[in-house]
């Protein structure tokens, strides 16, 4: 059952589209992944489902009711955890959460306990105390976190929650999302890095230039690519000129260099190392390993959009 609906969503900047025409559904239960490169207007369309910024054209349905009509339909059950973190340094971490407890209206008698649960969620329980100042930069992220889970939401939205932070903050927030997920919350997750989209995420919407360009689950977009071979070249040197060359051969579909080593990806079944290693031989290079593997989500992503998902 569809928990929240983006219906023929748009959002201009003066001449700027940011969002185009979006389409996307919610499910309850479910962690929803939205992939796209910078630019691709994932923080605008969160900021509309947010309520936050209101669009230009398009509908939103939470529960099958207009948000745009009514905003307070989704605030009151909807949890945002934003790319920036937004929390007060000089107060403390308990301190942050009782002024968001206030804001999120929690009942002034539940506060105290409801505080104390999504610290231990969090795991920072025994920093309550500290000025958030102090913290390192995952444990602002795990409190930030915490302040979204307040007035146990039934929809929560993660933007980007594990950019710049140590592993083990990273490994406690991905534990945590499965954890929340496991007792009904809906999660819209946004990432850079696959791997996490991969592990956490039921579904998965691409999204490009303002719009969705493919949605499904993870094994259902790399059935998009399976007609693609993958080919890895390792070489001991980059030379000017030799990229070029071999994404000019006829069955080359994409290529990506990733420090001294290139991804190729090509029509099935084709056949182009002679072409390889004679281009090779003409630009100097030695080529040190071939390795071919089935296409992932990452390739998907590249195929889909041209760029890497970490792509700047």
């Amino acid at each position: 059952m569809a928990l929240l609906e983006a219906i023929e969503l748009s959002k201009t900047f003066q001449k700027h589209k940011a969002v185009d025409d979006l389409h996307i559904t919610i499910r309850e239960g479910e962690v929803l992944g939205l992939l796209g490169p910078n630019g691709a207007g994932k923080s605008t369309t969160i900021s509309m489902i947010a309520s936050l910024l209101e669009p230009s054209r398009g509908e939103i349905l939470y529960k099958g009711k207009s948000v745009l009509k009514k905003s307070e339909i989704i605030r009151k059950e909807l949890g945002l955890v934003p790319q920036e973190i937004a929390l007060y340094p000089e107060f403390t971490g308990k301190e942050n959460l009782m002024f968001f407890a206030r804001l999120y209206k929690v009942p002034k008698k539940e506060r105290a306990e409801r505080i104390a649960e999504v610290l231990s969620i969090v795991g920072l329980s025994d920093r309550a105390s500290d000025k958030v100042e102090k913290y390192s930069g995952g444990m602002k992220r795990r409190l930030n976190i915490a302040c979204a889970l307040l007035h146990k939401p039934k929809l929560l939205i993660m933007d980007e929650p594990t950019v710049g932070i140590d592993p083990q903050s990273r490994n406690h927030i991905l534990e945590m999302v499965k954890q929340l997920n496991t007792k009904g919350m809906s999660i819209l997750y946004t990432s850079h890095y696959m791997e996490e989209v991969e592990t956490l995420c039921d579904r998965i919407a691409i999204m490009d230039h303002g719009s969705i360009i493919a949605e499904g689950k993870k094994q259902d977009l790399i059935g998009m690519v399976q007609d693609q071979d993958l080919l890895y070249v390792s070489v001991e040197q980059q030379v000017a000129g030799f990229e070029q060359a071999v994404k000019e051969i006829d069955e080359v579909l994409f290529m990506e260099r990733e420090d001294f080593r290139y991804k190729i990806g090509l029509k099935q079944q084709a056949e182009i190392l002679p072409e390889l290693f004679t281009l090779a031989h003409e630009y100097g290079i030695r080529i040190q390993g071939i390795d071919i593997q089935s296409p992932r989500l990452e390739d998907v992503f590249l195929h889909l959009t041209g760029r890497s998902l970490r792509d700047e």
